[in-house]
């Protein structure tokens, strides 16, 4: 188990520091890191969070057996609720430090790079401390060449977004120091469904927070696989559209319409082939709207709502109720086509295009409450 370390009492002058780590299937990083971490306390008062996503694998077990050992030591499990922002998030909410840092626990961060961003947060009396893997005297040994150039564009993109932070290098961190007492008003807003929480963070503060830059030495992960995949890509495209629209529109909002795009695509698919095999117009409406209905409610389940992604019977369950939420705008989408059809223009894109805009409003708000259960 944990090793004895120093002694847990510091100089009673000594900063509060608490440290936030996230998991996830983590089990075999765990211990190593939290050892390494606990020799933080000669310098500092440590609180150790870990905030794991109800790990299959054991983590909190493990984490829980440790915390017997070490008061310091605080184990969130989250049953019915995931996602790295949202960890992120509620450990800072329930860190007792005056300052806090953020890191993964894959091992990929190394613990010597903590004391290192405190000093800087302290000495330069700054709100955040950023740890870049692109800072000039950063070193990259844990990224493959995709996932590197991966990286090195979303932070481009990031950097367009966020003209009053374009003096940093790296907004897809994971790895950051924070005065708590300064940033908790911004965290509490931060989206916990965003991308990566720090963009959200300097996102929300508009430029208020005074942040620096520290290099890291980004290692390869100790065990394990990486969490990137598709959905992660999705919320990175959502939280810099939302970014651009000045954060003026929900999040869900934005990635409804994203999805809601891609159903006008299924619809004038379907309606043209429909078409092609000798339907009139109008007999092809009905069968392509529930089409592009279907399209929609299965990738917003695969991505929009994803932490609350519903499968077997309830999936097909919340299918029937969103065609039944989703009827009265059906049944106005194919009405509305159908005039501007015979009535303004014998357009098939741009009938179609004037029903769908008109469904857009009422199948966010209705499908959000009663499918998925969001406000």
């Amino acid at each position: 188990m944990l090793e004895s370390v120093v002694a847990s009492a510091g100089p009673s002058q000594a900063a509060r520091v608490t440290i936030v780590l996230p998991t996830f299937n983590e089990r075999l990083n765990v211990q190593p890191i939290l050892q390494q971490l606990l020799a933080l306390r000669d310098r500092f008062q440590l609180e150790l969070i870990v905030v794991d996503d109800d790990s299959a694998d054991g983590t909190a077990d493990l984490v829980k057996q440790l915390a017997n050992q070490q008061p310091c030591l605080r184990l969130i499990r989250r049953v019915g609720r995931s996602g790295l922002s949202s960890a992120i998030k509620e450990g800072l909410l329930d860190a007792t430090g005056d300052l806090a840092v953020v890191m993964d626990c894959d091992g990929q961060h190394e613990p010597a790079a903590v004391a290192e961003a405190l000093d800087s947060l302290m000495a330069r009396n700054v709100d955040l401390v950023i740890g870049s893997r692109f800072h000039p005297e950063a070193s990259i040994k844990g990224l493959s060449t995709k996932r590197e150039g991966g990286s090195v564009l979303a932070n481009q993109l990031a950097r367009f977004t966020l003209p009053r932070y374009r003096h940093l290098t790296d907004y897809m961190s994971g790895f950051f120091a924070l005065r708590l007492d300064r940033c908790m008003p911004m965290i509490r807003q931060v989206d916990a469904q965003g991308f990566k929480f720090l963009y959200e963070l300097l996102s929300i503060s508009r430029g208020h927070l005074v942040a620096i830059e520290t290099p890291l030495s980004f290692q390869s992960r100790s065990f394990g696989s990486s969490k990137l995949d598709a959905s992660i890509l999705w919320d990175f495209g959502v939280s810099i559209i939302h970014t651009l629209l000045l954060r003026m529109v929900p999040r869900r909002a934005v990635s409804f319409a994203l999805v809601g795009v891609s159903g006008i695509g299924v619809q004038l698919l379907v309606s043209k082939l429909l078409m092609l095999l000798g339907l009139s117009f109008v007999a092809s409406l009905p069968p392509a709207v529930i089409a592009s209905a279907c399209s929609n409610y299965l990738v917003n389940n695969t991505l929009t709502f994803r932490h609350l992604r519903l499968v077997g019977f309830p999936l097909l369950a919340g299918l029937i109720k969103f065609l039944i939420v989703a009827s009265l705008p059906m049944l106005a989408n194919i009405g509305l086509a159908s005039i501007f059809y015979s009535s303004v223009a014998k357009d098939t894109l741009f009938a179609q295009i004037a029903g769908i805009a008109v469904v857009f409003v009422w199948n966010y708000a209705a499908s959000s409450r009663f499918v998925w259960n969001t406000p």
